[in-house]
């Protein structure tokens, strides 16, 4: 269940085992784990704002069984609360808080590493080197994605640490041929068929997604348009993945076809309410905005005021809009 009842029911339940037994069981290391599943599986379905508070709520609740809680059965809620830790940095670098992605992200580096969960660690890693590469800060990271690839499991967790945090650094940084290789590497892991759901999984859209705004960085226009098509095609209608392809569709339209790429970027707004925007698709409408900048056609000047208009995800006052 994801309805807004449905959400809050998660937390209610873990509060329940806890005060059932408040130093900790293997039934609430089970609880904790299906929350973690339960929130990860349904991420893209609400508001980040709105799952943030949820999360976050878990969190502190098994944060306070943790110290009476036997060792193994310690271990193993630090590690749930490790990756309710990633979920939290996530989500705060989609409401557009970087450092507070930072410092969530860094608790779950520090947990994967303590409880021997070498996939939080890949994928914290992985997460840090998305906020670096948000400031342009290219050199941490690509050393992030270095230190989650050192800690990735083989497979599928290689192939995201690969598209997700080093290919966009190497773009970035014009090393082309090395990210030719990244690209080549991670597609034929793709290739398997393999994918996993949810926010800390990955599949064939978000891959795609990844290698077009790489060969967008390379200013390898085309390439971006044709694989920005393929993520497009492969991501459910209206989901954030969705909305991400088909902005960067739109960018990579914006030179030679800036009426058909305002076109599309108007009907995304006309599809997703402004909560449920993410910073990353905000700033992708902006960088489109300042692409379009002076053109004539009319799509173009009506997506300039729309996005002068567009509401933030959070009032003044720090609540959910």
């Amino acid at each position: 269940m994801t309805t807004a009842s449905g959400l809050p029911a998660i937390r209610e339940s873990v509060q329940w085992a806890l005060m059932d037994a408040p130093g900790g069981s293997p039934a609430l290391v089970e609880l904790a784990e299906s929350a973690v599943e339960h929130y990860a599986l349904n991420y893209s379905k609400h508001p980040p704002a709105v799952l943030f508070d949820e999360v976050r709520g878990t969190r502190n609740l098994l944060s306070n069984s943790v110290a009476a809680a036997e060792p193994e059965i310690g271990q193993s809620l630090r590690r749930q609360v490790g990756w309710l830790s990633a979920l939290l940095g996530n989500l705060c670098f989609h409401l557009d808080d970087r450092p507070g992605a930072r410092a969530h992200l860094t608790l779950a580096s520090t947990f994967g590493q303590s409880t021997q969960e070498p996939a939080l660690t890949a994928w914290a890693s992985g997460a840090l080197s998305m906020v670096a590469a948000a400031r342009q800060d290219w050199d941490h990271a690509r050393g992030h994605a270095g230190y989650g690839l050192q800690h990735a499991p083989a497979g599928l967790r290689r192939a995201q640490l690969l598209g997700w945090a080093l290919l966009p650094a190497l773009a970035a940084l014009d090393r082309a041929s090395e990210a030719d290789d990244v690209i080549a590497e991670s597609d034929s892991i793709m290739a398997s068929g393999v994918e996993m759901p949810g926010r800390f999984g990955y599949d064939l859209a978000e891959h795609r997604l990844h290698v077009a705004e790489a060969y967008l960085t390379l200013e390898r226009g085309d390439r971006a348009a044709d694989v920005a098509r393929q993520s497009v095609a492969a991501a459910p209608e209206q989901t954030p993945g969705w909305v991400a392809a088909t902005l960067v569709l739109a960018l990579a339209e914006a030179r030679d076809a800036p009426e058909q790429a305002a076109t599309r970027a108007l009907g995304v707004l006309d599809l997703i309410p402004p909560p449920r925007l993410r910073a990353t698709s905000r700033h992708r409408l902006a960088r489109l905005g300042r692409l379009l900048d002076g053109a004539t056609a009319t799509p173009a000047a009506e997506l300039t005021e729309r996005l002068r208009t567009l509401p933030e995800p959070i009032r003044p006052d720090g609540t959910a809009a």
